[in-house]
């Protein structure tokens, strides 16, 4: 292994997703994944020879066989043989893997990719799957279920209460009126309760979709992009596996990952938040420290568009799209994997000075 120059840059410098939509039956997932693909490396000039090491985040248990992500690998083209890895995880941590490698300087580019179909099965039932197989798992308390409980714990502390949770909601989706690939671009009813105190609006659309970004290192990300969206840092954390134990109100891993990720060091103009639920939103935004006077969400965020496993890789995404085009000098991305907020990653990513 060659060592790394110190402190090498790593940036984004590419970015696509589908328009995600509530079904998408016709399509399998490497059909679904191609385009999404393709752009990102249009968009960069790269062919998938230039790539020096691949990383892909999905999971089986969406897609209800063993070993699904190898089907995916169709779409890359994995042959020449290529450098290649996976996360069962949402494709927020596998940027993380894939940046790590480029920090190692075994590899100047890579291409990170993530995928959800949601609409073939029961995904309230599935991700019981992420529960502890033991004490509660066996209970069958669904997704909606217990951002249900953290969202009533928010309401008895009087951090929040239900007009609060439909303003959350509101604001995301009128924002998302400017996003062509969110799922929902207009404001949705608070409708029924699905399971109190969340509304129908509280949560998240389930839906399908895709993502990729492309990251690349030092002058080679300059040659690549305009103005690339330095990774200045990233980190994840995990919160104890028992809800019981938790204060479902707080995020203490959010605001440690986003410590070690440099994010409380200045100030940020722009969040990008992966809060499915309305209450998370709240949540987070305690633990990051952010004011009014950032803009939260301006692509709608998770109550828009929910393609489980790429949500969290599309709030890298926007960020770093924000500050390609010139709207953001410096933004946080965070993402979330598994029950209310219990694994979280927080990155930092600036523009250089204009």
């Amino acid at each position: 292994m060659t060592s790394a120059p110190p402190h090498r840059e790593i940036a984004v410098v590419a970015f696509a997703q589908t328009v995600h939509r509530r079904t998408s039956d016709e399509l399998s997932e490497v059909e679904m994944l191609m385009p999404v693909l393709h752009e990102v490396l249009d968009r960069t000039g790269l062919k998938t020879a230039d790539i020096d090491f691949t990383c892909s985040g999905s999971s089986d248990y969406l897609a209800g066989r063993a070993f699904s992500f190898t089907l995916a690998l169709d779409g890359v083209g994995a042959w020449p043989p290529i450098s290649e890895s996976h996360v069962e995880m949402d494709g927020a941590w596998a940027l993380y893997e894939a940046w790590t490698k480029l920090l190692t300087g075994d590899a100047d580019t890579a291409l990170v990719y993530a995928y959800g179909k949601s609409s073939p099965g029961p995904v309230r039932d599935v991700l019981t799957r992420q529960l502890d197989p033991y004490y509660v798992a066996p209970l069958w308390p669904d997704s909606v279920a217990l951002a249900a409980l953290q969202a009533q714990a928010l309401i008895d502390t009087g951090a929040a209460d239900e007009p609060a949770l439909a303003a959350v909601a509101a604001r995301n989706r009128e924002n998302a009126a400017a996003n062509p690939h969110a799922q929902l671009r207009h404001r949705v009813p608070q409708g029924d309760y699905l399971v109190r105190p969340l509304r129908t609006g509280d949560c998240p659309p389930i839906g399908d979709g895709a993502a990729a970004v492309i990251l690349a290192a030092g002058d080679r990300a300059r040659a690549l992009c305009a103005r690339p969206a330095w990774i200045r840092g990233i980190d994840h954390r995990i919160e104890a596996h028992g809800l019981g134990v938790r204060d479902l109100t707080d995020s203490p891993s959010t605001r440690l990952a986003a410590e070690r990720a440099g994010a409380f060091a200045r100030p940020v103009d722009t969040a990008e938040l992966h809060a499915p639920f309305t209450a998370q939103e709240i949540v987070l935004r305690r633990a990051l420290r952010l004011g009014d006077d950032v803009t939260v969400n301006p692509s709608g965020g998770a109550l828009a568009a929910h393609p489980i496993m790429a949500a969290g890789l599309i709030r890298l995404g926007e960020a770093a799209a924000r500050i390609h085009r010139g709207a953001s000098d410096r933004a946080l991305a965070h993402a979330t994997s598994g029950p209310c907020l219990q694994q979280n990653l927080v990155a930092v990513l600036e523009g250089e000075p204009r």
